[in-house]
């Protein structure tokens, strides 16, 4: 019998987990610090812009570097421009179309909880519909306002999308028993430090799957992944108490 808990929803980030947009961002940022003389941006600065807001992830990277003439919204901007042309392109991941068609097809609720901006969302997903489709719809994003969310490391999105996906209402000012036990329920598959984070404090189980760069990046927070993977490809339902895999 496996110890981890029972699963009943599943829930996605985007960037870097699903989608392989983590090598356009890195690609396009390097490209904007050449035009400045900078070298390459190290994987510990990398680390400590994934999973962030936009323009909180944006300050970051440029406080490593003060001598580059960009404000914050000029970097976005010339940022903005060169993804645009590059997210219709991006791909899937190994491992995710054949995890969200197997999680649909036996009707385990799925949503995606993700710190892009919707238009972004839909700039990386719309040429894979064969994928995201199967959401219907139930995908939150960083700037859908009308929630006012805060964003990872804060639990925010995880428990807003499990809300819209559920139909329940698994927060407030002060979290119930019956809450806690719902949010038990949930599984979170994250690639980003910040997004384990906010992960484990929606109260839910996360699976990690980074980019073996972050596995020798320091990391002093104290929520841990429940369970390190390569890839979704090495993901097994059952551990879980979800249906496997046919075989």
């Amino acid at each position: 019998m496996s110890s981890k808990p029972q699963i009943e929803y599943v829930l996605f980030d985007l960037d870097g987990l699903m989608v392989d947009s983590e090598t356009i961002y890195t690609d396009v940022t390097n490209e904007i610090l050449a035009k400045y003389g900078k070298e390459k941006m190290s994987w510990d600065i990398k680390a400590g812009c994934m999973g962030k807001p936009e323009r909180e992830a944006a300050s970051y990277l440029l406080s490593f570097f003060p001598d580059i003439p960009l404000t914050i919204d000029e970097y976005l901007q010339q940022r903005n421009t060169l993804q645009d042309l590059l997210f219709p392109t991006v791909p899937l991941l190994p491992g995710v179309q054949k995890l969200v068609w197997h999680l649909k097809k036996h009707n385990i609720p799925i949503a995606v909880a993700t710190g892009s901006r919707r238009r972004n969302y839909e700039l990386k997903t719309g040429h894979l519909g064969e994928v995201f489709e199967c959401f219907d719809g139930k995908v939150v994003c960083a700037d859908d306002f009308k929630y006012g969310m805060r964003g990872k490391p804060n639990p925010d999105v995880f428990l807003v999308a499990a809300k819209e996906m559920l139909g329940r209402n698994i927060d407030g000012a002060e979290v119930t028993e019956e809450q806690r036990n719902e949010r038990k329920k949930g599984l979170v598959f994250e690639d980003a430090l910040p997004g384990i984070q906010a992960g484990k404090r929606a109260g839910m189980s996360v699976v990690w799957i980074p980019d073996t760069n972050l596995l020798s990046v320091e990391y002093t927070g104290s929520e841990k992944a429940d369970q390190v993977l390569e890839s979704i490809t090495a993901f097994v339902p059952e551990e879980w108490g979800l249906p496997p895999y046919e075989s």
